[in-house]
């Protein structure tokens, strides 16, 4: 009898888990839908006992007229909108902006938390949904940044800058003509997008201005806000006037929520209650909250929890989550306007359409059937056949000459907004290279088989690159961005101007460009052998042979430095990495991706930009201050060079002690335990070059760019500890040299100093300052 009974209980225990993960659907006498104020709440929501699933559970505020819907149990999400379709809720975030407290120094510094599901957002149901949310910042130089929790890490970024000959009159945005909509420019305000969803956020602010000289000039704010919000409410955001009542707007929100939501346990961490749900969709029917025989089920999967949400099949509509009458019902698409515009049949999930007796044609189409006779249509046939061919072949020819007119008048103006006429006369002093860099879209349409899919090498968030074949069978690659913003067209067309005139073999060569789209073509030589970043980082033990490491990095310092130092407009890359360096054949470098790059006056050391380039290899300077020179390529340069003598990806990385690669690396170096980071393979190959190799990088790592060498000095120290390199190579080989020689490392004399005066004993102070003498 005893184990009768807990046979039982048993039993009961898990029809109650089977009845809270949604298989029983809500419990008889809930409303179906619910409603709180204005706001419908469709199960499985709930405002009742028992009336919604676990995590679904939300309060209506009754001492409101008309009464709130709140989500957490701090009541600061007001729902004004769910939906079951996108599996989404839309609230108000009545606490406004982040409260920034804990502050330090005498300026607006300090940290906060973004936490709109309330303090127990550890529950998963519910997350910042990526696609509609942004992060927003408000200020005069200022830096907002979102970080994931207590962890430390961050997340995304921006920085908002402000002039102090500014005079403000309205909020500085740029406008995309193409879809109507604004957005900040950077100055004033930033936005940027939220790459990965979560219940909280923390947040830190920081002040980028040491003299204080425009604090509190415009309201200094971070705020998560649904995307395009603030565009829309900017000028009165930005105005200083309004104190505090603009710190407190409401700010609207946009959440994801799943089924039987399970918080990813990420390796080290104690794995979380998970609720006594499955992570994806329940294989048994009966414990799946689909209730509706028309519903299919969608596994969820994001960066912080897995679950499932519901969906009705095509062609029916309703909720999912309800059985019968009350859950996904058929669509009439004949009661809809624009769906058949001849004789319409309803069925199940579908519908026919067909043109009525005694017409033909697409009845899908508005007049689109014709009606039509047979006898008439036996006469005309026989009567008129000869002369209908000819009206045929009449229209199809104009309707082929007013097609390319059409494209010809496209191209034109695509040109003329793209500035070609620009590009025509910044190269006017040399036609063939005027000429030969303007290349006509019929050229690139022939050289990719019309971008044709199979042609396609790769792509990411900025666009698509082709392999293509020109006319003179020069192999070419075309890169085919997504987006274009009008006011960068003029930096572009001077950029291509410039990289036009570079020739040099270690800097991918740009072939020309085609203005005849509405997104201009960018057309580079092919390089077949993939990236730096491709052959050192593959799996096993062995990458790159220490020598070619050695060269590459030679060969990419020469690049730089050629760019800095020997062109009319001196280049900053802005985006160095091992990405961006490419190889070839013989495994020859060659610098790439200039799209980020800036052109500086010779009379200037640097720019004021927006922070642009790649967490990792970004230059703490520049991000901070966002002020760009030539040493923030000799930092990024150093890091590559720590990457070739560590095998590790600068952007990842984390030591035992949760110090970054640059970090470690430094503090290694002058402990004089650099083994405990080098990768094996470079300890097993190389020699004492390796150590002078880390004793460059750190220096074109330090802090203060002032102390950094130029690239030039960076170029020359490499080509030298190369040289010994090869000597060391042969005197190994030659067994008549004697022992003296075959230890002693040779080093570039300069011109009035004895041989032991330039040897390698000098310090890597004393290199940089040498190599500039050096004959290039």
């Amino acid at each position: 009898m005893i184990i009768l009974a807990a046979a039982l209980l048993l039993m009961l225990q898990l029809s109650s888990a089977d009845a809270q993960l949604g298989g029983a659907g809500p419990a008889p006498g809930c409303p179906i839908p619910d409603t709180c104020g204005n706001v419908t709440v469709p199960y499985p929501f709930g405002i009742r006992a028992g009336c919604s699933l676990p995590g679904f559970n939300l309060t209506c505020d009754q001492t409101r007229h008309p009464p709130r819907l709140l989500l957490g149990d701090d009541g600061t999400l007001e729902i004004v909108e769910i939906s079951l379709v996108n599996s989404t809720v839309r609230a108000m975030d009545v606490a406004g902006a982040v409260n920034i407290s804990n502050y330090v120094g005498p300026g607006p510094e300090g940290s906060g938390t973004w936490r709109g599901l309330g303090s127990g957002s550890n529950d998963s149901t519910y997350i910042l949904s990526e696609q509609h949310n942004q992060f927003v910042v408000t200020g005069c130089n200022v830096q907002g940044t979102l970080l994931l929790g207590d962890s430390g890490n961050i997340i995304t970024g921006c920085s908002s800058f402000c002039s102090i000959r500014d005079t403000w009159t309205d909020p500085v945005v740029s406008n995309d003509p193409r879809n109507g909509t604004a957005t900040c420019s950077g100055i004033g305000c930033c936005e940027t997008a939220i790459p990965i969803g979560r219940p909280s956020y923390s947040v830190q602010f920081k002040d980028l201005d040491p003299n204080h000289e425009n604090d509190g000039r415009l309201p200094m704010a971070v705020r998560v806000a649904e995307r395009g919000w603030f565009d829309s409410v900017a000028t009165h955001m930005l105005d200083n006037s309004a104190g505090n009542s603009v710190l407190q707007t409401a700010v609207p929100v946009v959440l994801e929520w799943a089924v039987a939501s399970t918080r990813i346990v990420l390796p080290g961490t104690t794995s979380p209650d998970s609720g006594g749900g499955n992570s994806s969709c329940p294989v048994d029917a009966a414990r799946s909250a689909c209730r509706s025989s028309h519903s299919t089920c969608h596994n969820v999967a994001d960066n912080y929890r897995t679950g499932y949400v519901c969906r009705c099949k095509d062609g029916y509509d309703g909720n999912p989550y309800l059985a019968g009458d009350d859950g996904c019902q058929d669509i009439n698409e004949c009661a809809l306007r624009g769906k058949c515009f001849g004789v319409c049949t309803n069925t199940a999930g579908s519908y026919e359409c067909r043109c009525r007796r005694g017409a033909r044609g697409n009845p899908y189409m508005e007049d689109g059937c014709i009606k039509s006779s047979l006898g008439l249509s036996v006469g005309l046939g026989v009567g008129s056949g000869a002369g209908l061919l000819v009206v045929a072949l009449g229209a199809t020819f104009a309707a082929r000459r007013i097609k390319h007119q059409r494209e010809r008048v496209l191209k034109q103006k695509f040109f003329k907004k793209n500035r070609g006429h620009l590009l025509q006369q910044l190269l006017s002093q040399n036609a063939d290279i005027a000429e030969r860099m303007i290349i006509p879209l019929v050229e690139l349409e022939k050289a990719t088989n019309n971008f044709d899919k199979t042609r396609k090498l790769g792509g990411g968030g900025h666009g698509i690159v082709y392999k293509g074949i020109l006319s003179d069978l020069h192999v070419v690659a075309i890169k085919k961005s997504k987006v274009a913003i009008q006011r960068e067209i003029d930096e572009f067309i001077n950029e291509v101007a410039i990289l036009s005139q570079i020739n040099h073999r270690n800097v991918v060569r740009l072939f020309g460009c085609c203005l005849e789209t509405e997104v201009p073509l960018l057309v580079y030589e092919f390089i077949s052998n993939g990236t730096l970043y491709d052959h050192l980082h593959v799996e096993g033990p062995i990458s790159l042979p220490w020598e070619h490491r050695l060269r590459i990095a030679t060969e990419t310092a020469r690049a730089l430095a050629y760019i800095h130092m020997a062109v009319s407009f001196p280049i900053i890359h802005r985006d160095v990495k091992s990405h961006n360096i490419l190889l070839d054949g013989s495994l020859t470098a060659k610098v790439s991706d200039f799209g980020a790059s800036r052109s500086i006056p010779p009379d200037q050391t640097g720019v004021t930009t927006a922070i642009q380039g790649t967490l990792g290899y970004l230059d703490p300077m520049y991000y901070y201050t966002g002020r760009l020179t030539e040493k923030s390529d000799v930092y990024s340069f150093g890091v590559v060079l720590i990457e070739l003598l560590t095998r590790k990806k600068p952007y990842s990385y984390r030591s035992p002690e949760n110090d970054s690669l640059i970090a470690q690396f430094t503090s290694l170096l002058a402990q004089g335990n650099l083994s405990h980071v080098l990768d094996p393979q470079v300890m097993e190959e190389g020699g004492k070059e390796v150590s002078e190799v880390a004793a460059l990088a750190t220096m074109c790592v330090k802090l203060k760019a002032e102390e950094r060498p130029t690239m030039r000095q960076a170029e020359m120290t490499l080509e030298s500890i190369q040289e010994s390199l090869q000597q060391v190579k042969l005197h190994s080989v030659d067994t008549k040299i004697s022992k003296d020689k075959q230890t002693a490392v040779a080093f570039p004399t300069v011109e009035g100093r004895s041989s032991k005066e330039s040897s390698r004993q000098y310090s890597l102070e004393e290199e940089f300052l040498l190599s500039a003498r050096y004959p290039r």
